[in-house]
């Protein structure tokens, strides 16, 4: 939130300087963003009257204009449209040094001589576009004072970044609370007092929704001048917050939003028929916002309407067609209370962000809206003219948020605080902060006032005490811990660890969100249910992933784009499954690799990635836990993988994930141009092993043989290796593949399967009967059972 620091002194006024009151504010837990003045540096200008007007001899656009400066009369050459005479300026002598360190000098315009400039908003940086003329002053504006003081340039524009729990602070009168307890300061603001009705004439409301709108104020206001001239003090304090001048009724609105906290709109009273509704919108609904969008209604949405339609977003943004135009002459003026549950989201669900939705969403103070009303209404009937009719008010008391009483124990602020204060000033304290305090045998209980939403339990009251106070005056206590050794669970591989291998083997880590677009899961996984999110970030994040596979896709689509075409990536995080009544949350370990499978380099081949590649990666994790014999790839079918080059992870007989080849008729539809492959597997198989356990190295020499089978093609080799290890009996130590040949000599629709069998006894020396035994049952039992034959 932005607003003028002289502002903010009208309510309140400490005796700090602008420095030291943001330090101020910032302890107190209201964080300030910035602080810069309100205008640029310039020096030398003054309020002036043109007293005549007359055109140039030598050309069309140019004005001679006599300026009195109050010192003297001065000619002047001016080629703004909108001069005229009889008209306060601001005027900039010579010598003038405006901003940009720009010199006023007298010169000579086609012949005519210049002794001064009249200036326009932009040229004295009071508007950051070019203005279109020169900037006009009200009639009262007294002329030779320094332009500078008469509008009170000498002030500065604050920002505070609020924590969403504190709206109670978008506001001059809520920064003003905060600042007048802060520094035991009164703070007097306008006196809003009720306007007396002229006309009885009304419109009537019905608020169907009670729980979005539990309140809703309105007044019929005829007559008014919706193109007076907005006041220049009004037009400057929105300009230093923020806010641009539109015209005075929407000005007006804006103004009291800032000052007071609570959002109004002005209806035209002419476009509204039959009666003004708050309902929930009926799905397909259409609504023409006052920007110009037309956005189709979701069936929750709360909405102002009449007879005839949609009028509003309720809390968010009124409609084009009944909004204030040049051609209104009565309003409608509207001031509501909306739940903060009503409003959340709605904004952004329709792609909007506006000063009242966030205000909304905060949580405004329900006891406002007819002080608001009440304030605006003054204020429009001096600015804008008109007559103001009975304020009329549809509530529901029984859905208002109800009084609110919070006990403060003295044991619990002393220890929370480890300092003890005195009874009088916690009290005071509380009460300062507007709530009615009664002393109770353990401590306080605290009535907490309707704009405080965020004070709701005993620890609340205790940050209260301490802002105010002053973090700076607890004393300072370094924690104390008496920590023991972790102890480390040998049978577990840490998650760092494996992290630590990735890295190694080339991969960098990757962080996505958790949950990713409807279409690219549904493209991944069009099987897969995970709870939709109801208010997501945007509508491409709106599932929670069911899978790691959408986000590293989505991360090599970002790589591929920036024409990083060796992407190696790993990902661990939680995958989500099934609805929320039953949601099973795994954790997952994933990773995705595609183009040349060596860096680029002199000594380094050209071949891309395959499937052996990933596998191999996955089997060095696997290896780190000690028992890579309880795994498994078993062939099977996965939608988002290759059907040729796919594989199911089993681990001690239960899936444990998959890996493969991006399937081509999903990369096609993603748009990728190059192969990619893909592994995830849960992390709890990967992260468990065994126990280390020492085993003594034999002294006695190994004995080795190699065997070649010849088998069907599609024979996958992990059966020919299960059987073997069935019967090669306890002393087989190592039993590997090392070839695997297809072509001449070789049967078609076999293949030749080479093994290297390796033997060794813990306290003996083998002979070759025994070997020729073990070696004699292994090709025996793998011709019975997978049709095997020793190759010649």
């Amino acid at each position: 939130m932005k607003f003028s620091e002289q502002w903010l002194r009208e309510w309140v006024s400490p005796a700090l300087a602008t420095q030291a009151l943001a330090d101020q504010i910032t302890m107190a837990g209201l964080e300030v963003d910035g602080i810069e003045p309100v205008a640029a540096a310039f020096d030398g200008v003054v309020v002036a009257e043109v007293v005549e007007r007359a055109p140039h001899p030598d050309a069309d656009k140019l004005n001679v204009c006599q300026v009195d400066d109050g010192v003297e009369r001065l000619q002047v050459v001016c080629g703004a449209p909108n001069v005229a005479e009889g008209q306060k300026v601001a005027f900039a002598r010579v010598g003038a040094v405006l901003p940009g360190d720009f010199k006023i000098k007298k010169a000579k315009l086609r012949g005519v001589e210049s002794r001064g400039m009249i200036c326009s908003a932009s040229e004295l940086g009071l508007e950051e576009e070019t203005s279109a003329g020169i900037l006009e002053l009200p009639s009262a504006a007294p002329v030779g004072e320094d332009f500078r003081t008469y509008m009170t340039l000498d002030d500065s524009t604050i920002e505070v970044d609020l924590t969403p729990n504190r709206g109670d602070c978008l506001s001059i009168k809520g920064m003003a609370r905060e600042v007048g307890v802060l520094n035991r300061l009164p703070v007097e603001g306008p006196s809003v007092a009720p306007v007396a009705s002229v006309h009885e004439e009304t419109f009537p409301v019905r608020v169907e929704d009670t729980e979005g709108c539990p309140r809703y104020l309105g007044r019929v206001i005829k007559g008014v001048d919706v193109t007076a001239e907005t006041p220049l003090w009004m037009v400057e304090r929105l300009r230093r917050s923020g806010i641009r001048s539109i015209d005075p009724v929407v000005d007006i609105t804006n103004y009291v939003m800032l000052e007071l906290g609570q959002p109004l709109h002005a209806f035209d009273r002419a476009n509204l028929d039959g009666a003004v509704v708050v309902r929930r919108a009926r799905q397909g609904e259409q609504l023409v916002l006052l920007d110009g969008q037309t956005i189709t209604l979701n069936g929750d949405t709360l909405i102002i309407a009449d007879e005839r339609g949609p009028l509003a977003i309720g809390g968010v943004m009124g409609g084009e067609h009944s909004g204030v135009s040049v051609d209104t002459r009565d309003i409608f003026l509207e001031a509501a209370h909306f739940s903060p549950l009503a409003v959340a989201g709605q904004a952004r669900a329709y792609g909007l962000h506006t000063d009242a939705s966030h205000r909304f969403e905060r949580g405004v103070d329900p006891r406002l809206a007819r002080e608001a009303a009440e304030r605006a209404t003054a204020l429009l009937l001096e600015i804008t003219g008109g007559e103001a009719g009975p304020l009329i008010e549809a509530a529901d008391e029984s859905k208002l948020p109800d009084d609110r009483e919070v006990v403060l124990r003295r044991t619990r602020l002393d220890q929370a605080l480890d300092k003890v204060l005195p009874d009088d000033e916690v009290g005071e304290i509380l009460e300062r902060l507007g709530m009615s305090v009664e002393r109770v045998d353990e401590g306080w209980r605290a009535r907490v006032p309707s704009w405080r939403f965020d004070i709701a339990i005993e620890e609340d009251l205790i940050e209260e005490v301490a802002r105010i106070h002053g973090y700076n005056q607890l004393p300072a206590r370094h924690p104390r811990a008496l920590l023991g050794p972790r102890p480390d669970n040998e049978a577990r591989t840490p998650l760092s660890a494996l992290r630590q291998r990735m890295v190694s083997r080339g991969y960098f880590e990757a962080v996505t969100y958790s949950f990713v677009a409807p279409d690219l899961q549904e493209t991944l996984l069009p099987e897969a249910v995970s709870p939709v999110l109801a208010n997501p970030i945007s509508s491409d994040l709106s599932v929670m992933r069911a899978s790691l596979f959408p986000g590293l896709v989505r991360a090599l689509e970002h790589n591929l784009n920036r024409q990083q075409n060796r992407v190696r990536l790993f990902e661990t995080g939680l995958v989500f499954r099934g609805e929320l009544d039953d949601l099973d949350q795994v954790p997952m370990l994933g990773a995705l690799i595609c183009g040349s499978r060596e860096p680029e380099g002199w000594s380094g081949g050209k071949e891309q990635v395959d499937f052996f590649d990933l596998k191999g990666d996955l089997e060095s994790l696997i290896e780190m836990g000690g028992e890579a014999e309880a795994w498994r790839f078993e062939p099977g079918a996965h939608p988002a993988l290759h059907p040729g080059q796919c594989a199911r992870v089993m681990y001690r007989g239960q899936e444990a994930g998959w890996i493969g080849t991006l399937h081509p008729a999903v990369r096609a539809r993603l748009g990728l141009k190059t192969d990619a492959l893909l592994f995830e597997v849960r992390l709890d198989a990967l992260t468990h092993g065994r126990v280390p356990a020492f085993k003594p190295l034999s002294r006695y020499p190994e004995v080795r043989r190699d065997l070649a089978f010849l088998v069907d093609a599609e024979q996958p080799v992990q059966a020919l290796l299960d059987t073997l290890r069935a019967q090669a009996g306890e002393w087989l130590v190592e039993a590997h593949l090392f070839d695997v040949y297809q072509g001449k000599g070789v049967p078609e629709g076999r293949k030749s399967v080479a093994l290297g069998l390796t033997w060794q006894h813990p306290s003996r020396t083998l002979n070759d009967d025994e070997i020729n035994q073990l070696v004699d049952a292994i090709v025996e039992e793998s011709r019975l059972h997978l049709g095997a034959e020793l190759r010649a």
